[in-house]
């Protein structure tokens, strides 16, 4: 299928800087591994989402290029890598990710922690963003994650429950959900935030209950972008949407009472973060 012309991006940028600055520091990024749309203009500014615990995942998502095989030890230094690549950046508001790591007793949550603190040393005045796999649903993970305090915890539900054998074969919907919830009772101070994607083959009222469960999970942030084939063997597009049903979405959520809404083709779950985080 050929982009329709509101997906496609315009942007051309230098990302030499940043990218050497990545691998000066050893790092990786989901922009790259996951192939992002938007590298150039997140590059350029300069900012990035940092992935950690490596650059492969011991699930093997339909949606998702990053690759699948057996996990790499976790670099001990990572976390201060990344903070001196915070520094270096200037980053006012730094994004951490990572790969699934279901060979880990805590799923990496320790690593999280430790990433988080990194950052807090280095920029005690930056905003911290962590967007976190779904531990396998252990409360205890989750708290030493949020013990850390980040500003904002993020965990993506992806796409409706129907599609989750398809897109998330490894994931379950209600765990994900209850992730999200769990994560507002450990601590009500600490921001919660979510996205999923369309033009998997969705249908819009099951959209609409995605998002209903999103705020009866008291969830404060949501992202809604278009789903783009990132590689021939990831999952093809079904439909492209239209910008006005990412407006109309928007609408929508706004009236569930989210305290924001990123939506359109090619809205990303930490793209404009910053921006997103100064609405509250």
């Amino acid at each position: 299928m050929r982009l329709p012309e509101w997906i496609k991006t315009n942007v051309r940028a230098d990302t030499r800087n940043t990218k050497q600055l990545l691998r000066r520091h050893r790092l990786s990024t989901v922009c790259e591994e996951a192939r992002c749309p938007n590298k150039a203009e997140c590059f350029s500014k300069p900012t990035a989402t940092f992935m950690i615990l490596g650059s492969s995942c011991t699930r093997n998502c339909g949606f998702c290029t990053v690759k699948f095989s057996n996990p790499e030890p976790i670099d001990e230094r990572e976390p201060e890598n990344i903070a001196d690549a915070a520094e270096e950046m200037g980053l006012r508001y730094v994004v951490v990710t990572s790969v699934t790591r279901d060979d880990l007793p805590d799923g990496g949550a320790e690593h999280f922690a430790r990433t988080i603190t990194a950052i807090r040393k280095k920029l005690p005045d930056a905003k911290v963003e962590v967007l976190t796999p779904d531990f396998n649903g252990d409360p205890d993970a989750l708290e030493k994650v949020l013990e850390a305090k980040p500003d904002i915890y993020n965990h993506n539900m992806e796409t409706v429950e129907r599609l989750y054998p398809l897109v998330r074969p490894k994931a379950v919907y209600s765990r994900s959900l209850r992730l999200l919830k769990l994560a507002r009772e450990i601590a009500p101070d600490v921001y919660t935030k979510s996205g999923f994607m369309l033009g998997l083959g969705e249908r819009y009222e099951e959209v609409i209950r995605l998002l209903e469960e999103l705020r009866g999970a008291e969830c404060d942030f949501i992202t809604i972008g278009q789903y783009l084939q990132p590689a021939k063997d990831n999952l093809p597009v079904v439909k492209y949407i239209r910008p006005e049903v990412f407006e109309e979405l928007k609408k929508e959520a706004v009236k569930m009472g989210f305290m924001h809404t990123a939506s359109g083709p090619l809205v990303r779950s930490s793209m404009n973060a910053e921006e997103m985080y100064g609405h509250v």
